[in-house]
């Protein structure tokens, strides 16, 4: 849904001025691999805030509202104790700061698992809510048929495999998948189901390169790399992680700013000006006529 009301923007600093273009859709996404190949990788960012969304929105195909941000936002040691309320609210407010990319949002843990009418029930209030285009849930094989259950009830999927952040405890930690036979051969294997199922995308993260490359190949439907391969169809990072807000990071990430240090500096500043009395000056105060 594009943002078509009118907003004051000069008393308004959180609202986006819309610039006259049309919202991608996840069919002309999916329509970007032609017999294997995609000309035009597909750019993917997390974003969690309206303000982020009208930053990132120019430049990317697909924001995703990651059920990262109970990490990134919140402060919690995982995304498992994310909820639907959390995602619904941030994705709101990508929606509304956005009005090019298509807007997915995380299923959080516990949220799709049981059935596939739960998952549709959980699916339906996210999109309902918040106006996104489409939701991503982990899982391979064993998802297929809720994603082909959603998906049949007009609800687009992103599938995730390989590195699963809501399977941590199962997993035991965050390091890459596919370094043995048959962890190689599962992650492809649920790769083809989800597609099959008729997922648009997936999402694969923290797979050895050989095996990011041989899902790219082996599937119709677009691969989204996070720590995989620059083969794949797609990218995506953590926005946060991406620009430096964070010291530590998974390997995989390029800093490409250090935002945390200006941010840091720019308070070190700020602090001192307030005690030493020289904020605020003449062109910050309101004097007398």
């Amino acid at each position: 849904m594009s943002t078509s009301f009118t907003l004051d923007t000069s008393t308004s600093r959180a609202n986006p001025t819309p610039a006259p273009m049309k919202r991608l859709t996840v069919p002309a996404i999916r329509a970007r691999k032609v017999d294997g190949v995609t000309a035009e990788p597909v750019v993917m960012l997390t974003a969690y805030t309206a303000r982020q969304a009208q930053l990132l929105d120019p430049h990317c195909d697909i924001l995703l509202v990651g059920d990262s941000l109970g990490q990134v936002i919140y402060g919690l040691p995982s995304t498992i104790p994310v909820t639907l309320d959390m995602m619904a609210n941030h994705a709101a407010a990508v929606v509304r700061g956005s009005y090019h990319s298509v807007v997915v949002v995380d299923m959080p843990f516990g949220a799709y698992e049981a059935s596939p009418e739960a998952a549709f029930e959980a699916a339906a209030m996210l999109l309902k809510a918040s106006n996104a285009a489409a939701v991503k849930l982990e899982g391979g094989a064993a998802m297929a048929e809720t994603v082909a259950f959603l998906v049949a009830r007009g609800i687009p999927v992103m599938g995730h495999v390989g590195l699963t952040p809501q399977a941590v405890n199962v997993l035991g930690g965050y390091g890459a998948r596919g370094r043995s036979d048959a962890e190689a051969d599962k992650i492809v294997s649920d790769a083809k189901a989800l597609c099959d199922a008729g997922a648009f995308a997936i999402v694969v993260e923290g797979v050895v390169e050989p095996i990011a490359i041989a899902v790219t190949e082996a599937v119709s439907c677009l691969t989204i790399g996070i720590g995989a391969s620059a083969k794949c169809d797609g990218q995506v990072l953590v926005t946060e992680d991406m620009l430096g807000m964070f010291e530590r990071v998974p390997r995989f990430v390029k800093r490409y700013e250090d935002m945390a240090g200006l941010i840091t500096r720019t308070a070190e500043t700020y602090a001192a000006e307030v005690r030493e009395r020289s904020f605020p000056g003449p062109d910050q105060t309101y004097q007398p006529k």
